[in-house]
């Protein structure tokens, strides 16, 4: 296998690839975000092995970003990150596995082996649809019957996390902590001011409404 280690404390990343590499894996090691990222992007690997407290750019950021783009590569977070609340966090933002330090070797290449053995999906999903809206991942551009639609940052991240679970409903906590990285409630009304701007963007101009409310549980897009 391929593998890519993106992590900062050089003893345990060297560690790490000597171990992968005396099972006969290609290994990668790099000690910051931002280089992982560019290497994730840039190379074909069978699994990422990333923890979550980097330079540059943070373990979260990294992975958020590459399923954004649509990159499917599978994830095991590596960290010292190990509260409930951390784990979840993690696998909110696109990881497929977790594991805390410290750790034991033989656990971290079975976990590597069976995220590898995991079948990928065949053709990376880089537009999102709900009716006539679509989301493009890549250029980032958002459009409703053929009319181009501004958003800012944390607005196309909300669309993105409703459309990804079209049909689903996301509670408040959901989306905080998918869209904020918050893992507990800031008692402030972020979530409903943000769905309402998203709202008069992406439906108001419209005849259909395709963000509803579901009364006393969240928000969920049709389509």
């Amino acid at each position: 296998m391929k593998l890519l280690v993106v992590e900062d404390d050089a003893t345990t990343g060297t560690y790490i690839a000597r171990g992968l590499r005396e099972e006969g894996h290609t290994v990668d090691l790099v000690t910051e975000g931002r280089e992982g990222l560019f290497q994730a992007t840039s190379g074909s690997y069978d699994v990422l092995i990333v923890d979550r407290m980097l330079p540059e750019v943070d373990g979260l950021t990294l992975v958020k970003t590459l399923r954004g783009a649509g990159n499917t590569t599978p994830v095991l977070f590596l960290t010292a990150m190990g509260s409930v609340d951390d784990r979840i966090s993690g696998l909110n933002a696109g990881g497929d596995d977790y594991l805390v330090k410290p750790f034991a070797f033989g656990e971290l290449s079975a976990r590597v082996a069976a995220l590898a053995r995991r079948p990928q999906a065949i053709e990376q999903e880089t537009v999102l649809r709900a009716g006539d809206l679509e989301m493009h991942l890549i250029t980032r551009k958002v459009t409703r019957a053929g009319q181009n639609i501004d958003l800012l940052p944390r607005e196309f991240a909300l669309l993105e996390h409703l459309l990804r679970r079209k049909g689903r409903v996301q509670t408040r906590t959901m989306l905080l902590e998918a869209v904020w990285d918050i893992s507990f409630d800031p008692m402030t009304n972020v979530v409903e001011t943000h769905v309402s701007r998203l709202r008069a963007k992406v439906d108001k101009p419209f005849e259909r409404e395709l963000i509803q409310t579901v009364r006393g549980a969240g928000y969920r897009i049709d389509g």
